[in-house]
């Protein structure tokens, strides 16, 4: 399992700009909203009138921290009464060895299983960073990610895998992010990731929709 992941590592680290490298790097273009596709991976309904994007890493400590703290109370509030569907997006950052594999087996999770796989690499990173072990950081994922561990194998190495997420990267770059976890509400940034800066941002967007 970890020869593999540590192999899409390798494949992602070789394209032309890291996550690494775009984060250090001051925006050279103006900040662009980051706009919705095909490919994201979302958590509420589908209709709901506002749109949160997180941009995360796994080797992230805030973005850890606000999955375990924050994300519970904010889905009862905002996802769960319809108000807002939060759309994940990756955003790797160092060390690359530990986060791009890990937003690779994210991705390769069954659809309905992503968000219970964010939660297994979240909940585990402080035992990680503690002396954990990575393959059972990386086990305990696959076992969330509604995958056998052959399939999550095969997946992780496909070239295309590492296109998406490089390209989840670039629109965080176009948007003007350089850190994680960054947050935008319809389309504007917020820098108060706080539950109550969050609700202060949510209910402007709503009141700029007339609701």
């Amino acid at each position: 399992m970890r020869r593999v992941l540590l192999l899409a590592a390798a494949l992602m680290l070789a394209s032309p700009a890291t996550a690494q490298t775009q984060l250090a790097a001051p925006s050279q273009t103006p900040a662009t909203p980051p706009a919705a596709h095909a490919n994201d991976r979302v958590l509420g309904r589908a209709d709901a009138p506002v749109t949160v994007i997180e941009y995360a890493s796994f080797t992230c400590h805030l973005c850890g921290d606000w999955h375990q703290l924050v994300l519970p109370e904010f889905k009862r509030r905002f996802i769960d009464t319809g108000r807002v569907k939060l759309v994940f997006r990756n955003l790797p950052t160092a060390p690359a060895e530990l986060s791009f594999p890990a937003a690779a087996l994210a991705r390769c999770a069954a659809p309905e299983r992503f968000f219970d796989t964010t939660a297994a690499l979240f909940g585990g990173q402080a035992a990680l960073f503690n002396g954990g072990s990575q393959d059972a950081w990386y086990e305990a994922a696959v076992a969330a990610s509604g995958r056998t561990r052959a399939q999550i194998d095969a997946c992780v190495a496909r070239p295309e895998i590492r296109r998406l997420i490089e390209t989840e990267a670039d629109q965080a770059r176009a948007a003007g992010v350089q850190g994680t976890p960054a947050f935008f509400v319809n389309g504007r940034r917020v820098n108060d990731r706080s539950l109550g800066g969050l609700e202060f941002a949510i209910r402007d967007a709503e009141a700029a929709a007339g609701r």
